[in-house]
């Protein structure tokens, strides 16, 4: 991957730099699936968090909970679950403007002092996209694309898995850049696009997955 490549996974569609990872351990609670999707988005979880070295958690001390992923059938689900309103500012303009664009996930994050992410809200409607895809490629997905901050755009044209012998896997430039990504030596956050150039630098030196 150049240099160019990893600027343009962090640039959004307004041309802003923006990169940021996790500050703290992910605690995830995840609703609307049963046991055995449960199980395969943990696994999921697990394997990318080993990957970046970064850890996970049962409960987060100031929340509870810090990733909170929600799967269901209609945008219009949402207002209706309790207190929903009170973790994200202006939700039902918000579910309006998925509706119209017909979205089928969306992810919210918010951030600590130090620009690092705190807490991310994965919203994914099932739409019949996405209720075909196999549960195990649609949990590391989801689990990739909330990883990090990635671009609005960052996904659009190319997924961050690939296919290998009838299996789905990460692919290994995006798993390269994700532990380059939580290397303890790097910043949780950075608006600099040269920070592409130092996340680049440490995919060359990194040793294998």
């Amino acid at each position: 991957m150049t240099p160019d490549e990893v600027t343009q996974l962090f640039t959004r569609a307004d041309g802003q730099f923006a990169f940021a990872r996790w500050g703290r351990p992910i605690a995830p609670v995840i609703f609307g699936v049963g046991d055995k999707t449960l199980e395969t988005i943990k696994g999921a979880l697990e394997a990318v968090a080993a990957l970046s070295g970064h850890k996970l958690a049962e409960t987060d001390p100031e929340l509870g909970a810090n990733l909170m992923v929600f799967f269901f059938r209609d945008w219009e689900e949402l207002p209706q679950v309790p207190n929903l309103d009170r973790l994200i500012p202006d939700l039902g303009p918000l579910v309006a403007r998925l509706q119209s664009a017909g979205a089928n996930q969306y992810r919210v994050f918010r951030f600590d002092d130090q620009g690092g992410i705190k807490a991310a809200f994965v919203f994914v409607r099932m739409d019949g996209a996405l209720s075909d895809l196999p549960a195990d490629v649609l949990a590391l997905s989801q689990v990739v694309q909330g990883i990090l901050l990635w671009s609005d755009t960052a996904f659009t044209d190319r997924s961050p898995l690939a296919v290998l012998q009838d299996r789905t896997i990460l692919r290994p430039d995006i798993a390269a850049l994700i532990r380059a990504a939580y290397d303890p030596v790097l910043p949780v956050a950075a608006s600099d696009p040269s920070h592409a150039l130092r996340l680049q630098a440490r995919m060359q030196s990194a040793p294998p997955a």
